[in-house]
């Protein structure tokens, strides 16, 4: 191939690699921006190669010279480096306003929390959690978030707790409601039904048009017009406080959208006796004097749905 069309080929594609890259980092996740930088790369990787064909002579004079070792081991610090993330890269690296395609963050600030849920471009949750005068930044609280259908049964977890062990400890009422999640889906793959139909056996939900355990149904309804309510809820728990967790939760509901709305609290878990087949019960009581400083662990709590 010819050399200067290939050196000048090999050099605008560094140019769109070069700002690509510099965009990426700078501005928030882009699929566009990331995969123009990812095809781009493969595009240069070749001309690299037709540029090495080229000037292999040329080249082969470098990789005797002693300037080669030095520069292959500059490359290969470098590269360890970058690769393990010490402090000072991770600091470098926070700059970015690219945080990856996730759906969704959770962060703990000395204010409260904030969890942000985007399942698409048109719909943008948020919620702040601002903190009590019992909150702790330096030991921080066990929280878990979840959705729930209109039948008061777990459709997604959205937030876990950092430590989940002994956050399910902490947690049980979130516990409980996923144990009975993953024993459905359990039992749903080795009697190889779909999950719908074991549930209904299960007689986790009936047959009615709030039985759906797809959390799109919930979020992002197929049916615009014809949306399923659900409710999101907050277990929360101060380790070693010697009181129980409470629950805090909000409807949501996409047939009456509302852009703000306040969680309210619904109680604390307790375990009733087995029922008739034998299976675990737990339901949520009124707060009474056992708690004090569990009370001042939430302010407020606000969910904000922008639907666009």
């Amino acid at each position: 191939m010819n050399q200067r069309f290939v050196t000048l080929l090999t050099a605008l594609t560094f140019i769109v690699l070069a700002v690509s890259g510099v965009l990426a980092f700078v501005l928030a996740f882009s699929m566009e921006i990331v995969g123009l930088h990812a095809l781009m790369g493969f595009v240069f990787v070749v001309l690299i190669a037709f540029h090495v064909a080229n000037n292999f002579r040329h080249m082969l004079k470098h990789l005797r010279s002693g300037m080669f070792w030095i520069t292959l081991a500059i490359t290969a610090a470098l590269t360890l480096v970058m690769w393990q993330q010490p402090g000072p890269v991770k600091a470098l690296l926070g700059l970015s306003g690219n945080l990856g395609p996730a759906l969704d963050r959770f962060a703990m600030k000395d204010d409260g929390l904030v969890y942000h849920y985007s399942p698409a471009a048109q719909y943008k949750m948020a919620l702040t959690i601002r903190a009590g005068k019992a909150f702790d930044e330096k030991t921080p609280p066990h929280v878990a978030i979840w959705l729930e259908n209109a039948s008061f049964y777990h459709i997604k977890t959205l937030h876990e707790p950092d430590d989940l062990e002994d956050g399910r400890a902490a947690l049980p009422y979130w516990d409980f409601k996923v144990r009975g999640w993953e024993e459905a889906k359990h039992k749903a793959r080795e009697s190889g039904k779909d999950l719908s139909e074991q549930l209904e056996v299960d007689g986790v939900s009936g047959a009615t048009q709030n039985s759906s355990f797809d959390p799109a149904d919930y979020i992002l309804p197929a049916d615009p017009d014809n949306p399923m309510p659900c409710r999101l809820l907050i277990e929360i728990d101060q380790p070693a406080d010697d009181q129980p967790s409470l629950v805090y939760s909000v409807e949501i509901d996409n047939a009456d959208p509302r852009v703000f709305q306040l969680l309210d609290l619904v109680g604390y878990p307790k375990q009733e006796d087995k029922d008739k087949d034998g299976k675990e019960v737990w339901s949520l009581y009124f707060v009474d004097e056992r708690f004090s400083s569990a009370l001042d662990l939430i302010d407020s709590a606000l969910l904000t749905i922008d639907r666009n």
